[in-house]
């Protein structure tokens, strides 16, 4: 499908966001749509779901032991798992939202968990949490990632719309 080298794959997710967001949906933001585009290109590499480890060193996969985790940390560390709970809340709700009803089935924690509404607030409390190398670009992403939650969700879903488009022979279409 996509070349492994990471240029490509930048080039690859960057021209489909903006094409998107700012053709399709009209959203003329371009530090959220590199956000976004940059957050694809990162989940490409499954591990990236993973990064925020137990203090024993197991990968946390739920959402509810995240969150746990956030609240025992303090300053960037704890504005990181915020951020990063924004980001898989994100990418599963609006690249595979037909994945969320195993990931939040009864038999895990998730089961209560919305996550939507937990992707919002996790991004919220990052961008209000202060750091020694605080950047006010980086706060105002993540503030308008958890206003605008819904409409980057749907926007991820018609990137992968787009990437899994095929022309009438059946070849698939990876860029417009």
């Amino acid at each position: 499908m996509i070349s492994s080298d990471n240029s490509n794959l930048t080039r690859f997710f960057t021209g489909l966001c903006e094409n998107v967001f700012e053709a399709r949906l009209g959203i003329a933001d371009p530090p959220l749509v590199d956000y976004v585009s940059d957050l694809m290109v990162r989940f490409v590499r499954f591990d990236t779901l993973s990064r925020v480890r137990s203090p024993s060193g197991l990968p946390m996969h739920e959402v509810v032991d995240m969150l746990t985790e956030a609240e025992g940390r303090v300053g960037i560390a704890r504005r990181e798992v915020h951020r990063h709970i924004g980001d898989v809340t994100l990418f599963w709700t609006g690249v595979y939202p037909e994945s969320l009803a195993k990931l939040r089935g009864d038999q895990t924690k998730d089961f209560f968990i919305d996550y939507c509404s937990q992707g919002k607030r996790a991004y919220y409390i990052a961008s209000t949490i202060q750091t020694d190398r605080q950047e006010d670009a980086a706060s105002e992403i993540l503030e308008r990632l958890s206003h605008e939650f819904e409409m980057c969700a749907y926007g991820l879903g018609e990137v992968r719309r787009e990437w899994e488009r095929h022309d009438d022979e059946g070849r698939r279409i990876l860029v417009e």
